[in-house]
């Protein structure tokens, strides 16, 4: 499939190297370049750009809209959680980028005495996969409590980058 080569083949081979350090370590949140209208920190993490005037960027809005229409079911409104699954807001932060992209691609089972978690895989999910980046800065945005419960009033228009990613990710 088109969105798991292109998203998934570079990013898991590098988790390697960067599942080697935690979020700790390195800065996951300032933004150090923007290229086509995404924002990436120094190690080439997708991240959020929230003007001071409350506008954000293409990615962050998209991932509201991404969020809420195939997450926040289980995950609760905003990333806050449920009584049926963990905040994602603060796994945004928490979790190495790589190791996100690894537990939505590909789920995950924790079943222990006190829980019993599934997280089922969405890497057949093109509603999922195309957006994996926008849902992800999305949560970092809340997580890092810089962007308001609700849906983002002010947003950065659509760069003709992140549009034709788009299309060639759900093959238009």
């Amino acid at each position: 499939m088109k969105f798991t080569a292109s998203l998934l083949a570079a990013g898991l081979a590098a988790a390697g190297m960067a599942g080697q350090a935690t979020a700790q370590d390195v800065d996951n949140l300032s933004v150090a370049y923007e290229e086509g209208g995404r924002y990436y920190t120094e190690d080439d993490v997708p991240t959020y750009n929230i003007g001071e005037d409350g506008t954000v960027d293409w990615l962050t809005y998209s991932g509201f809209r991404r969020y809420h229409s195939e997450c926040h079911v289980c995950h609760g409104p905003e990333g806050e959680g449920s009584s049926y699954a963990p905040a994602l807001k603060t796994s945004a932060i928490d979790m190495d980028y790589y190791d996100f992209l690894d537990v939505v691609t590909n789920g995950r089972k924790v079943v222990n005495a006190a829980s019993h978690n599934v997280m089922p895989a969405f890497g057949d999910n093109p509603n999922v996969m195309c957006y994996i980046d926008d849902i992800y800065v999305y949560l970092k945005a809340r997580g890092a409590d810089v962007l308001p419960r609700g849906r983002p009033g002010q947003r950065e228009d659509k760069s003709d980058d992140i549009r034709a990613a788009e299309e060639a990710c759900l093959g238009l």
